[in-house]
């Protein structure tokens, strides 16, 4: 079969990655989608199951940090779009392991980058983050706030889309880069806060709170991100960053206080029984308000409330069987002392 688009996406064994490759398999029957992931710690290609045997799907298994094979697909595979997922992104490890991360989101970026450019590809979306940003008490970030990141990650991330625009910038390369709220939904590595309070609940332990500053954050359900990633897919302007959020928010306390009623049942007056309260990590933002009205502007806009979303997640197979390998790992990194977002 001779397919209309080829469709590159990195880290699409992830969370996010995985359901946006699901969705452009059965969105687009005609497109070719070339899933590249290294399968680091939190990625799974069970996740993938239902679309690995069809015809418009390849996955390869390798590293964007590794020159000759990214130049190798972009050499051989006529490459026309980008979506670059594929991220260090677990903010508490990023204070252990720094060069790491920047390894992977800055130097890897540009790795990509450069064979993209060089196959003059006709669009390259990079998936950021609101942390970029930096905290806001009160005033929401638009696309045009500056850059304030506060942890190695969000300086990983912010360093990446540095390089993007100057593709840009220099050479009219078609880039679009996209800023988020914290994305939720089935099949969540276990190391994000709502995986994380889901399993530790299911171990009959209690959620582990950092710290006792207000945290709060907004929640998207990954349905709607996949949506917004369409939306800009189709319709967004090359040169442009969107951010992708929603107005609900939520405290952590408050959210784990709704995951232990939902998971164990327990009467309101005894919610706090199930919170423990550990140190904090060495910085905190307190949260990530996003203006959304570029995005909106292009006909998109959250769909799923936090009511459906959350139920959906909870009653998730992935969530309510958790593997044992995954639970291994997380009990490690909680022993560690590597507490989620």
């Amino acid at each position: 079969m001779d397919f209309v688009k080829t469709v590159l996406v990195t880290g699409g064994a992830g969370f996010i990655g995985s359901h946006f490759v699901c969705s452009l398999v059965n969105r687009h029957p005609t497109w070719r989608i070339i899933n590249l992931d290294n399968l680091d710690y939190c990625s799974n290609l069970r996740s993938l199951e239902a679309v690995e045997d069809r015809g418009n799907y390849t996955f390869i298994r390798g590293d964007i940090c590794n020159p000759r094979l990214v130049n190798h697909i972009f050499a051989t595979e006529n490459i026309n779009i980008v979506f670059h997922f594929a991220a260090q992104t677990h903010v508490e490890t990023s204070f252990i392991w720094p060069s790491r991360y920047h390894q992977t989101n800055v130097e890897g970026t540009q790795v990509l980058l450069k064979s993209a450019f060089e196959a003059r590809v006709e669009k390259f979306i990079y998936v950021s983050t609101d942390e970029v940003y930096g905290e806001s008490l009160d005033k929401e970030f638009d696309e045009s706030s500056p850059r304030r990141p506060n942890n190695p990650y969000s300086v990983s991330k912010a360093a990446a889309e540095c390089l993007v625009l100057s593709y840009w910038e220099r050479h009219m390369f078609p880039v679009i880069i996209t800023r988020s709220n914290n994305v939720y939904g089935p099949r969540q590595y276990l190391e994000k806060v709502i995986p994380k309070f889901l399993s530790l609940l299911q171990l009959n332990k209690k959620c582990t709170i950092q710290g006792t500053s207000p945290q709060s954050r907004h929640f998207l359900f990954v349905d709607d991100a996949v949506e917004a990633f369409h939306t800009i897919l189709a319709r967004g302007e090359v040169g442009e960053i969107y951010n992708i959020g929603t107005d609900f928010e939520i405290s952590i306390v408050q959210l784990a206080r709704q995951l232990i009623q939902m998971v164990r049942h327990i009467p309101h007056t005894e919610l706090d029984d199930w919170l423990e309260f550990v140190p904090d990590r060495p910085m905190v933002d307190l949260r990530y308000p996003l203006n959304c009205q570029k995005l909106r502007r292009l006909g998109w806009k959250p769909a799923v409330s936090w009511k459906e979303g959350i139920r959906r997640t909870v009653t998730s197979p992935c969530l309510t069987s958790p593997p044992t390998t995954i639970l291994v790992t997380m009990r490690f990194r909680c022993a560690a002392g590597l507490l989620v977002r």
